[in-house]
């Protein structure tokens, strides 16, 4: 997985009219979960505040970052869980890290990438990719950048489930019934089967 530093705060302030303010400063309130846990062994929480122009890089991609946070000059190595936008102006509002280490196994989405040109396409059909991530567990440095999928011998009508697929060192979550990806037909392929057709008989 590719890496991203990020510079964050502490706070002591976590009311709302504090957060307002934080937020009009162009800072996002957010929490890290750690390793540590409270009497009733629920993950503690550390209360940050995090430039919006430290965050858009992390935020607004499609490739899955682990974030490197560097608070007090020390690095925390946390994953996104949760984020919170507006509803309206689809604004960053919070976000939710969890602390990960390099043998401690987490569950990421991770994007799908399809290698090869599918024979069911080579007849006309069209290849429909339909899911763009897939959920795997790993420790984090054994997790890839994105899944790729060969679809080279994929033929027309036929779809790849995720029960067919299997990556060194990873877990899938994901539902094994799940397709991912399909070759469908289309006018142009069902002429073409039609016409040999006719000429076979």
């Amino acid at each position: 997985m590719k890496e991203i530093e990020v510079k964050a705060q502490l706070r002591t302030e976590c009311g709302k009219k504090a957060v307002r303010e934080m937020r009009k400063e162009g800072l996002v309130p957010c929490n890290l979960y750690g390793e540590e846990k409270d009497k009733n062994g629920a993950p503690v929480a550390q209360a940050l505040a995090i430039p919006f122009t430290e965050l858009r890089k992390a935020v607004y991609t499609p490739h899955v970052y682990v974030v490197k946070l560097m608070i007090d000059g020390k690095a925390h190595m946390a994953i996104m869980k949760e984020l919170q936008f507006h509803p309206v102006t689809d604004a960053l509002l919070h976000i939710d890290f969890y602390e990960i280490n390099e043998t401690k196994a987490i569950t990421v989405g991770i994007p799908v990438k399809l290698n090869g040109l599918a024979e069911g396409v080579r007849a006309g059909g069209k290849l429909n990719l339909a899911v763009r991530k897939l959920n795997v567990t790993a420790p984090y440095k054994q997790i890839p950048e994105q899944l790729d999928i060969d679809v080279t011998a994929l033929q027309l009508g036929k779809s790849i489930k995720v029960a067919e697929l299997s990556f060194e060192g990873l877990e899938i979550a994901t539902s094994k019934d799940v397709v991912v990806c399909s070759v469908k037909a289309t006018r142009a392929s069902r002429s073409a089967a039609a016409a040999e057709e006719a000429a076979a008989e």
